[in-house]
């Protein structure tokens, strides 16, 4: 694909002023062909595997980067889901040690995450997927660059309510291993989950990609927020149809950057390496400026989590979308617009404002590309009540046919309000008052949610 002159010149202005970077290129590698019933064997064939495929990664990403000015933020790895790979194995403790195997290769390869210690449990739980899950707290407390996600409903079959409780004392459990619960945001629960997900945690290599795929995830909130602020001084939004073309216009342009940078990434690493698709989600960081929330107050809402909020979050993602598609036939994964909170200075400030709370954050998931993500809870918060959290949150993706998430950390001794610093990317918590009310009696019936009318559609 070509780049017009013009198109490369703003792209320089983007990246040099506005916060515009590659947020990631995530390898994805199929493991499924992996003796799985042999622990020793099984760790041998995967780091070999994983090293094999994904050693140049980082060098040549740093190629790229070099030459076309882009930056790239994160080179990731994503896998088979583990309790696939490993579905011979019959204790928690040997998911434990194949996390540390991941763990090592990625260390090795020099990536910043490896995505994929994750089991898909929306029909019901093998006894694999019930190791896997049971592994999580240690695993995950152990590692430093392994990521799990477990995905507990579709739209097809419902949520899996027995999945949901269990995994929030999973959560509960990872979370009491450190005191900022650390562990706990490298783990995410969906309904919906997509196989092209480039993004951490959430990220693996779903069964119906090729043994391996590059996926691109691009970035810009930065860039929007500044697009949208010069329009606004220079008087030229007259009305709403002018904020939905510029945003169109811009993601435009971010996604043939990002394709562009993915595919010769892809071209340098060679064969069986395919290029996959380019995730067009506005990501935010702690960097001032580059936030969700501040787009949305330079569109007019005095303070995000105000009434008009989610009206505003869902022509962005609208108009984000139909930029991406526009510009490419392989927009793919989450694409839309990310709302984690410690990730967005902007959230956390609103949040400390008391615009933001726990429960319009629900409703802004509902147009949004994700879910509750990044949110942080008392670490007294009960499990069954983090277990209804989570089920409205995913009620809300298999009613709507969408993708929704819940990364939480519940932190061990605070309390509303109060500030966890957890550094770099993943800025800095501000813990969320929880309703007192209870659902222990909802959560402990069982079973499953059927799943809605609508998709009964053959």
């Amino acid at each position: 694909m070509l780049l017009t002159s013009k198109e490369i010149h703003e792209t320089i202005r983007m990246i040099e002023e506005e916060h515009l970077d590659i947020r990631t290129v995530t390898l994805g590698i199929n493991l499924l062909d992996a003796p799985s019933k042999n622990l020793e064997a099984l760790c041998r064939f995967v780091y070999d595997r994983i090293y094999d495929r994904a050693r140049r990664l980082v060098e040549f990403a740093q190629e790229a980067e070099d030459r076309y000015g882009i930056p790239i933020v994160n080179k990731r790895i994503s896998i088979t889901p583990a309790a696939l790979v490993g579905s011979g194995l019959k204790h928690p403790e040997e998911f434990v040690a194949l996390a540390s195997t991941l763990d090592k290769v990625a260390e090795d390869c020099g990536v910043d995450y490896l995505a994929g210690f994750s089991a898909l449990v929306h029909k019901g739980a093998t006894e694999a997927d019930m190791c896997l899950m049971n592994s999580i707290p240690m695993a995950l407390s152990q590692t430093k660059r392994v990521c799990g996600s477990i995905n507990l409903g579709t739209t097809r079959t419902g949520l899996n309510m027995d999945a949901i409780r269990h995994m929030a004392y999973v959560i509960k459990d990872l979370a009491s291993r450190d005191s900022r619960a650390m562990g706990c945001a490298k783990l995410v629960v969906f309904c919906n989950a997509p196989e092209d997900n480039p993004f951490i945690a959430g990220a693996f290599h779903g069964v119906g990609c090729p043994d391996v795929q590059l996926n691109v995830g691009v970035s810009g909130p930065g860039v929007v927020r500044a697009a949208l602020q010069r329009a606004r001084n220079q008087g030229r939004l007259q009305n709403l149809q002018d904020v939905a073309e510029m945003v169109k216009k811009i993601a435009f342009q971010i996604t043939r950057a990002g394709e562009f940078v993915g595919r010769e990434v892809t071209r340098k690493l060679g064969e069986p390496v395919k290029f996959g698709i380019v995730d067009l989600s506005l990501a935010p960081t702690p960097a001032l400026g580059d936030s969700i929330a501040d787009i949305i107050e330079v569109m007019g809402v005095e303070s995000t989590g105000a009434p008009g909020t989610t009206a505003a979050l869902a022509m962005l993602v609208d108009a984000v979308k139909k930029g991406g598609v526009m510009a490419s036939t392989s927009v793919g994964g989450l694409s839309g617009a990310f709302i984690p909170v410690s990730e967005d200075q902007g959230m956390v400030n609103a949040t400390a404002r008391g615009s933001l709370s726990l429960e319009k954050m629900e409703a802004m998931t509902a147009v949004c590309s994700v879910g509750l993500d990044m949110v942080a809870v008392p670490g007294d918060t009960p499990a069954t009540t983090i277990a209804g959290i989570i089920a409205d949150e995913l009620a809300i993706g298999m009613v709507n046919n969408k993708t929704t998430a819940v990364r939480i950390l519940p932190v061990p001794n605070t309390r509303p309000g109060d500030r966890v610093d957890l550094g770099g990317l993943l800025g800095e918590l501000i813990i969320m008052a929880v309703p007192p009310y209870g659902c222990e009696g909802f959560v402990n019936l069982r079973g499953f949610i059927p799943p809605p009318i609508h998709s009964v559609r053959n």
